[in-house]
């Protein structure tokens, strides 16, 4: 039991840019008077840059992170600009810090995750048995980024993207460290973990209004389950993003 508070609090500090990002959007989903001078996007935005600035300050993000987490957010902004033209769901808030319908706040929702698997790896001095070669990830994860555009035009290859993760990390065995000892668990099922936890927040988020599917613009009602497939596959992006900065590491590596 010690154990498992010790993992759930540390996984809390790993998520801490996620955590404060969707504190700022229950806060100001409670309370955010039509009468203040910032529209609540551009409030979110202005929110998400402090947080960004602080983390990098403070040293919980170090430079080289922050880049590869700057990246992310680039990669997530081009996506939401494309979904949110496509229809796929939508901001209804106005806002002055924007690209097209995309209020720019949304690209550190993407940071946040970004953010997340790059401090984990410290946090929990995570180490990788049997990772495959780096050429393959990076071609797994082109294909599934293309695969979130392409779909609206052709067959959707997700099922494909699927099977092709399993065989991909199927094999790859995550040890990290938790109190005096090593603990190890499959990647498939921290992949699915973290995009069970990005799901619940993203019902959160939802709920706050901070964007809407077309199900939800006139009552809202929670995230089909089906979206864990798309973080699913979202994880495997942000995991060969983050391995530009922290290359994997062998248990019996140095």
């Amino acid at each position: 039991m010690v154990e498992l508070l010790v993992f759930g609090v540390r996984q809390a500090w790993a998520s801490l840019f996620g955590a404060l990002l969707l504190a700022a959007m229950l806060g100001t989903r409670v309370y955010w008077p039509d009468t203040m001078p910032l529209a609540r996007y551009d409030a979110l935005f202005l929110m998400a840059v402090a947080i960004q600035i602080a983390l990098v300050a403070t040293g919980l993000e170090r430079p080289r992170e922050a880049i590869v987490i700057l990246v992310f957010h680039v990669v997530g902004t081009a996506m939401e600009v494309f979904k949110t033209h496509m229809g796929s769901w939508t901001y209804p808030e106005e806002s002055v810090f924007r690209i097209g319908a995309v209020p720019l706040f949304s690209g550190f929702m993407y940071a946040a995750v970004g953010s997340y698997m790059a401090r984990v790896v410290r946090i929990f001095d995570i180490r990788l048995d049997r990772y495959p070669r780096r050429s393959i990830t990076i071609a797994l994860a082109a294909a599934i980024y293309v695969n979130f555009f392409a779909h609206h035009f052709m067959p959707d290859l997700r099922i494909g993207l699927f099977i092709a993760t399993a065989l991909t990390f199927g094999r790859v065995r995550m040890q990290f460290s938790l109190l005096e000892g090593t603990l190890a668990m499959p990647q498939l099922l921290a992949f699915v973990l973290v995009a069970t936890f990005i799901w619940i927040a993203e019902n959160v988020a939802t709920w706050s209004s901070i964007w809407l599917y077309p199900n939800q613009m006139h009552t809202w009602i929670p995230v089909s389950p089906a979206k864990l497939g798309s973080w699913f596959l979202l994880m495997i992006i942000s995991v060969v993003l983050v391995t530009l900065v922290h290359p994997p590491r062998r248990s019996d590596g140095p």
